[in-house]
Order: C-alpha cells, then sequence, then structure tokens
C-alpha cells in the first residue's frame, strides 16, 4: 500500500477558483480538484485550465493532490486525463476515477496514463488511482475493480449516487434511512468496500456529509467507519476537516503502545530469540506486531511522534 495519509479528503470545485485558492492554506491530508459532479457541463473545459493552474502555480506541499475526472459515460473524460497530465502532470499523485462499475474501466485509466505519462517524460506509474464505488454493480464487481491496476491505490465510496442506485428511501446521505431502527444500513456497503480493499493492499475511503453544518452527524458516521479500518473520510467544508484528522488518527495512546509493542517483539525476536513475550501484563506475538504497525503507520502519517520509550527487561 502507498501510504499515503488520508485522514481528510477536501472536495473542491474545479470551476471556483477562490476556493481552489483557500484549499492551498486548509490542513486537509488530501485535497481532490473536482471536474465532475460540482462542476457545470458549460463550465467543464474552463475548470480543466483552472485545476491545471493551481497544481502548478499553488503550493499543495505536505498534501496529497488528486483531480477527480468525469466518468466514462461522459464525452468529457479522455480530454479531462490528457490535459490534466500533460499539463501537470508532474504536480499531482492520483486521479480519482467516478461511478466505476467494472474493472475495464480501471483498466482504461491505466492504459491512457501509461501513454500520456511516455509522451511527456513522466515516470511511468508515477500516478496512481483512486477508483469511486457509487452503484450496485460497482460494488458486486469490487474485487475486480481492486485487482484492475498496480496504479489503484484507494477505494471510495460514493454514498449518494449508490443510494440512488438501490433506491434507498432517504433523501440525506449518510444518516440511517427512516424506518431501518436496526443496526447500521450502510454497514454491508462499508464492509464490502473495506474488504476488498484490504485484499489488494488498497486504502478505503468514506464518502462525505452533506449535512455540513450538522457537526455531530458527521463524527458520528466518521466514527462509524473509522471503527470498522477505514483510511479517512471526504470533507465538504472547511469545518469537517479538524473533526476527519483527529478522528481518522490514532490516540496518543494507542500510537504509543502500538511503538512500544514493536519494540517490544523485536528485542524479544532478535535479542531473546522468543516469538512471544510479555508487556507489562500483555502478552504480544506475530499477531499482536501485525496490529501495531497498522497503527503505528497511521500514526506516523498523520505526524505523531511517541512520547514513552521500550526498556528491555533486566
Amino acid at each position: 500500500m502507498r501510504m499515503r495519509s488520508r485522514r481528510s479528503c477536501l472536495a473542491v470545485p474545479g470551476s471556483n477558483t477562490r476556493f481552489l485558492e483557500k484549499a492551498q492554506g486548509l490542513p486537509a491530508d488530501e485535497v481532490f480538484l473536482d471536474l465532475e459532479d460540482s462542476v457545470a457541463p458549460q463550465a467543464k473545459e474552463q475548470a480543466r485550465a483552472n485545476v491545471v493552474a493551481a497544481l502548478r502555480e499553488g503550493d499543495w506541499t505536505g498534501r496529497t493532490r488528486v483531480v477527480r475526472v468525469n466518468d466514462l459515460s461522459t464525452k468529457w473524460t479522455y480530454r479531462d486525463v490528457i490535459e490534466v497530465v500533460e499539463g501537470a502532470g508532474d504536480a499531482l499523485d492520483c486521479l480519482m476515477l467516478p461511478k466505476v462499475e467494472d474493472a475495464v474501466q480501471v483498466a482504461w485509466l491505466d492504459l491512457l496514463l501509461t501513454q500520456v505519462e511516455k509522451a511527456n517524460g513522466l515516470p511511468v506509474g508515477g500516478i496512481g488511482i483512486e477508483a469511486q464505488i457509487e452503484s450496485a454493480r460497482g460494488l458486486v464487481a469490487i474485487e475486480a475493480i481492486a485487482a484492475a491496476s498496480p496504479r489503484l491505490e484507494t477505494l471510495v465510496f460514493g454514498p449518494a449516487d449508490f443510494m440512488a442506485s438501490i433506491n434507498m428511501r432517504t433523501l440525506v446521505v449518510g444518516r440511517q434511512p427512516p424506518g431501518y431502527t436496526e443496526g447500521d444500513a450502510y454497514h454491508y456497503v462499508l464492509m464490502r468496500i473495506l474488504m476488498a480493499a484490504r485484499a489488494f493492499g488498497l486504502q478505503a475511503i468514506d464518502g462525505p456529509y452533506l449535512q455540513i453544518k450538522d457537526l455531530d452527524g458527521f463524527a458520528l458516521t466518521a466514527h462509524r467507519s473509522a471503527a470498522l479500518g477505514f483510511d479517512g473520510k471526504w470533507v465538504l467544508h472547511p469545518t469537517q476537516i479538524e473533526a476527519a484528522n483527529e478522528i481518522f488518527a490514532p490516540s496518543q495512546d494507542d500510537y504509543d503502545h502500538a511503538e512500544l509493542i514493536l519494540d517490544a517483539y523485536r528485542h524479544a525476536t532478535e535479542v531473546d530469540l522468543r516469538g512471544a513475550v510479555m508487556l507489562g501484563e500483555e502478552m504480544i506475538d506475530e499477531a499482536s506486531r501485525k496490529m501495531a504497525l497498522v497503527v503505528a503507520a497511521k500514526g506516523r502519517a498523520a505526524g505523531l511522534t511517541r512520547t514513552t520509550s521500550f526498556q528491555p527487561p533486566a
């Protein structure tokens, strides 16, 4: 997995130059400059030019830089890819492909990216892909989609279109549909995305919560997917960024504990030549090490620094 930090993934309309400038000063882990749903049809071509200029001239230091192109049912997708990569491919980390329903669509983007990279002297394979799952067909094909390209870094849940595709009886994205009183209506979808992501070494990103003034509702949905193991969540407004960064990062105590487990297990296996060891009152082994690796990696990606040190047993 390319372990980029994606706790908060900020959506920015490519047609709005003021938002493109403002986004450069916000503490989101990832910023994706949008050419799709947030851009009106008559503004698509100008939005491409705006996005290229923002990537070339802006300061995106420390952020994952992504452009969401239009989906493959439209007339804009191939020009989106060509113009953005030719204009700013060396300032781009990933392209996001929306409404993915088949592995062939990801393979198409991989092939086109390879051609444009070669034609423009860019490292082949340097630009990653994020695949957005937004329909029943996409979810059914998700394992094949996850395996479709070595460029693939992330599977992203698109809840609004997905809810429409299955005729879910609600107009509020992210909340439980009226009448669904037992369990979580989104649990199966989130777990399918998460299982496919982890099976193929990818990250998993939860979709947006559209009620931007309802920070409690945002936090509730973010905690839900973070508890399952998702790596981050879309944010639509600056007020959601801080909450996402906090919710999808390990706590300081959990991060410190993970680092201690790694140190203790390393000492046990390399110095004491044992496969299991006690850390305080906790027995740790290879399975403990694997879990600690995940937490430690997320903590490091989030910029945490440890506050404890390992003391080998006397």
